[in-house]
């Protein structure tokens, strides 16, 4: 019987995790079900939120299991199939394990087009990268022509598209990133109209005053942190914050002690407003039909950072909380 590689969690991380975190196992495949596809795993994707997973407590999705595969957005080719809506050959997105093969159940699993876009994009700007851009911006930060929108975590995923996207709607868009050469590219590539490097930035307050002279009326949050209330001395009346990561956090082993918003929120009669993308599901196919027609306009662009190689995921995840992306991390297999 043929065997796969599988990369399981072997221990719950503290602090940021470590390779030790993970095991590769190698296993059989079952036999295929009626209904059930064969898939061969192309590219993988690694993205902040996974780290939440790993640690046991309560969330908006179940933890991973140790001893248990870990799961992630994937692009993978049908090799044989047993359902009447998939054909060997087609290519396919969803949610399933890191794995080099498995079988599947098709609950859940879009066909994606290999001569529309790249197959790596329907990871990124065609799918859940790019709909928690334009729905966090559109649907929580409610922009309008003219307005200032400022994005921490700008030089990745979420962050690149977002701004983009401000831009086509008219908004002057600032973007803060961690590398002089992130700054360089969100204003040569991606239109922002300013940028501020974090690490080399030693009062981020006068900074941002600097950089959004009008104040800032649209937050996308991608960070949390000091960073983000660095933001909170420069919002505007009526602002909306979009709260969409926290990866400045993520890793931490202690509850942070950080500035009360509150008195911000009261005084500028300002909004604050998490989300997770699963929230606007309905908008879904709206969203990547809009995202799909910007990017044939060439209106909306997109850099990816690729690793090769199947053994490389949990490296490739572990870089993104050392800024090691340009972009959507992705793992071609």
């Amino acid at each position: 019987m043929q065997t796969t590689k599988t990369i399981n969690l072997k221990s719950r991380p503290v602090g940021k995790p470590t390779l030790k975190d993970f095991e590769f196992t190698s296993s059989e495949i079952p036999a295929l079900q009626d209904g059930e596809v064969l898939l061969s795993t192309r590219y993988v994707s690694v993205d902040p939120y996974l780290r939440g997973r790993m640690s046991d407590a309560p969330s908006y999705i179940e933890p991973f299991e140790v001893g248990k595969p870990i799961s992630s957005g994937i692009i993978a080719e049908v090799l044989e199939s047993k359902n009447k809506q998939f054909n060997k050959g087609d290519y396919v997105s969803g949610m399933l394990q890191w794995q080099e093969t498995q079988v599947a159940k098709t609950d859940g699993l879009l066909k994606v087009d290999p001569d529309k876009a790249p197959l790596s994009a329907y990871l990124g700007i065609l799918g859940m990268t790019g709909l928690t851009a334009y729905l966090g911006l559109t649907e929580i930060g409610k922009p309008k022509k003219g307005e200032t929108l400022l994005v921490s975590g700008a030089a990745g995923a979420v962050g690149s598209v977002v701004g983009q996207i401000g831009k086509i709607l008219g908004l002057r868009v600032v973007g803060i990133a961690g590398t002089d050469e992130k700054v360089d590219m969100l204003k040569l590539k991606f239109g922002f109209d300013a940028g501020i490097n974090y690490n080399t930035t030693e009062n981020m307050v006068k900074a941002i005053k600097e950089s959004c002279p009008d104040g800032v009326d649209v937050y996308f949050d991608n960070v949390g942190g000091e960073i983000s209330e660095a933001v909170l001395f420069n919002i505007n009346k009526f602002s909306r914050t979009v709260n969409c990561g926290a990866i400045a956090v993520y890793n931490d082993t202690e509850l942070p002690k950080s500035i009360s918003v509150q008195p911000f929120l009261v005084k500028n009669s300002s909004s604050m407003q998490g989300f997770v993308i699963f929230d606007y599901a309905d908008k879904h196919p709206q969203g990547i039909k809009q995202l799909a027609e910007w990017l044939q306009q060439d209106k909306l662009h997109y850099t990816e950072t690729i690793r090769e190689g199947f053994d490389s995921i949990p490296q490739a995840f572990m870089d993104l909380f050392e800024g090691k992306n340009k972009g959507k991390m992705v793992v071609k297999v």
